[in-house]
């Protein structure tokens, strides 16, 4: 089930600074450098999924796989408490945006970030398993991201966020968005020290996806209903899409909107002030 399984991890994970270097044996932390092109790299290899435990894991007992999911997900929980207290101390809202691939997570990202930045102090870290394509479409709105590079991983983790955080050096009150891979299995079991999961799903891709994908709809606390502008031409049940969800997670949120015609955007920018407030509340 979790990516030991599905092999998840092989290969180097690089994590692109913002005009930022930094040498975490050397102990040395980076200034903040607000130069839109990113030069300095920062990698590391993580070994999760290789030797006898790649892919179906031959050799494995179904006791040992367990054990070893459960140190994966240990260690990670760890990293994840302390990204956790950081953003706390610093009064930032971090927000992890997961969805499948082709649901506008990006468009909708980058529409917010030109529709807020003005009234917010915003940051974002992406990820994606190759190309620094997205992170190039968030600075171009004039937002500081940070890009990380999974290779063959298939989400992000509380390690790599973590070492993201040190790059970027979010703004104290600030909101940080973390766009994580487009996948609805594997993210759901990983905590970044994020507030919140946002699921994001397009009515182009059928309303069964919350009971498809149950683990991510009930780790979410907000589901956005992406591309309503579509609802007249495509089959789609959003009524029983939302049935579904709150099946799965009873306390899930759902707004609808359109990241291209802007439809209901403005509740979902309420939301994300809302949740700023009490970030800092409860610093």
């Amino acid at each position: 089930m979790m990516c030991m399984v599905c092999g998840c991890g092989e290969g180097g994970i690089r994590i692109e600074g913002h005009g930022h270097s930094h040498d975490r044996e050397q102990g040395h932390h980076p200034g903040h450098d607000h130069d839109r092109h990113y030069h300095n790299r920062h990698e590391h290899t993580h070994d999760y999924g290789q030797g006898p435990a790649h892919a179906h894991a031959p050799g494995l007992s179904q006791a040992r796989m367990v054990q070893v999911e459960e140190d994966i997900l240990g260690k990670n929980n760890q990293y994840a408490a302390a990204n956790r207290l950081r953003l706390a101390e610093l009064g930032i809202l971090a927000l992890n945006l997961v969805s499948s691939p082709g649901s506008g997570k990006t468009a909708l990202l980058t529409r917010t970030l030109d529709d807020l930045k003005d009234a917010l102090k915003l940051s974002v870290i992406e990820g994606d398993q190759q190309t620094a394509n997205d992170a190039e479409r968030v600075r171009d709105t004039g937002v500081k991201a940070v890009q990380i590079n999974t290779g063959k991983g298939c989400h992000l983790d509380a390690h790599q966020v973590g070492h993201a955080i040190e790059t970027l050096q979010p703004e104290t009150q600030s909101v940080l968005f973390i766009e994580n891979l487009g996948n609805l299995v594997c993210p759901a079991a990983f905590d970044l020290g994020e507030a919140h999961k946002v699921v994001i799903l397009s009515i182009t891709e059928g309303e069964d996806k919350p009971i498809k994908y149950p683990y991510m709809f009930h780790a979410a606390d907000l589901m956005l209903l992406n591309k309503i502008d579509l609802l007249p031409y495509v089959q789609f049940d959003l009524d029983r899409c939302i049935e579904y969800a709150r099946r799965v997670n009873p306390s899930i949120k759902v707004l609808q909107l359109s990241a291209t015609s802007g439809e209901g955007m403005t509740s979902w920018y309420q939301w994300i002030k809302a949740a700023r407030q009490l970030a800092l509340i409860g610093r």
